[in-house]
């Protein structure tokens, strides 16, 4: 990335619009990628469910994507859309739309935005985007993971008589965990990389160095946050009503899943986590990075 790029807001742009521009691109962005990456998104949490405290032989996406056609119909693949969809402008504008401004904090604040700098900007903005839009998370899990047919205010319904509003929030300290992580490996990764690339070959800014980044930063995310995605995934579908819990919190969560599953079940549905994150993540940096170019805003 060019020096100063991303860092001065365009002139042709009022304050009040910029702010309108920069969220919404990016929480649109976001939406774009979901969507078109929704039913991976199912896949994973059925995989990561399989065997939930046993040990045993685990099967992989095309049988859980064959089962799951087969079983319960097509229309499964697209359980939870409506929460997922809803959560991605909210939370993909938030996270992505605050990564900037944190990174000017630290620049002005430490004369810096270095490596460090912009993965703490990530950790930042991915973990206030996903403690205000856990809800719609937990939600979501909740249906992929549903046999009947429920829409997203039954299931939001039945949630708070059953389990209470605080049921809502269950496993935000892992999914806080796992925005930041995957916010700061993403977004640092594709700011980097951009920067390498434009420095040692002759990419310049456009699509072919938008794609190269965003597939470099897809393959950090993933590695960086699948097994604290699967721990996130257990803890939200954790039901109260259904006497103790098996699961304390996280760490607890992780231990057992440990002990009773082995420590290769951290990453279960692991290939479906990439497949589904790494086009998502390309998605949402070649849309947003057009979208700014559209509303004459400059790249990331």
């Amino acid at each position: 990335m060019r020096p100063g790029a991303g860092d001065e807001r365009p002139p042709a742009l009022a304050p009040g619009s910029y702010a309108l521009y920069h969220f919404g691109i990016s929480g649109s962005a976001v939406a774009a990628a979901t969507a078109a990456t929704h039913p991976l998104d199912v896949i994973k949490v059925r995989l990561q469910m399989q065997l939930a405290g046993q040990r045993g032989n685990l099967v992989g996406m095309g049988t859980i994507f064959t089962q799951l056609v087969e079983r319960e119909g097509p229309r499964t693949l697209y359980l939870g859309l409506a929460p997922a969809l809803t959560r991605s402008v909210v939370y993909g504008g938030l996270r992505l739309g605050l990564y900037e401004p944190c990174k000017h904090v630290c620049s002005y604040t430490f004369g810096s935005t270095n490596f460090a700098f912009k993965f703490a900007s990530g950790v930042i903005a991915g973990a206030l985007a996903t403690a205000l839009t856990n809800p719609m998370e937990v939600l979501k899990v909740r249906l992929q993971m549903s046999t009947s047919s429920t829409s997203t205010i039954g299931e939001m319904r039945k949630v708070l008589a059953q389990e209470g509003l605080k049921a809502l929030w269950k496993g935000v300290g892992p999914a806080m965990a796992r925005a930041g992580c995957l916010t700061a490996s993403q977004m640092a990764t594709y700011d980097e990389s951009k920067q390498a690339l434009m420095k040692w070959t002759p990419l310049e800014e456009g699509f072919q160095l938008h794609l190269i980044s965003s597939c470099i930063a897809g393959t950090a995310g993933t590695l960086a946050t699948a097994p604290v995605d699967m721990v996130k995934t257990r803890l939200m579908l954790q039901r109260e009503t259904k006497g103790a819990r098996v699961y304390r919190n996280g760490f607890h969560c992780a231990y057992q899943v440990v002990v009773t599953e082995g420590v290769k079940s951290l990453y279960k549905g692991g290939f479906a986590t990439f497949a589904r994150l790494g086009p998502q993540t390309t998605i949402t940096f070649i849309v947003c990075e057009k979208l700014r170019e559209l509303a004459g805003m400059t790249a990331i």
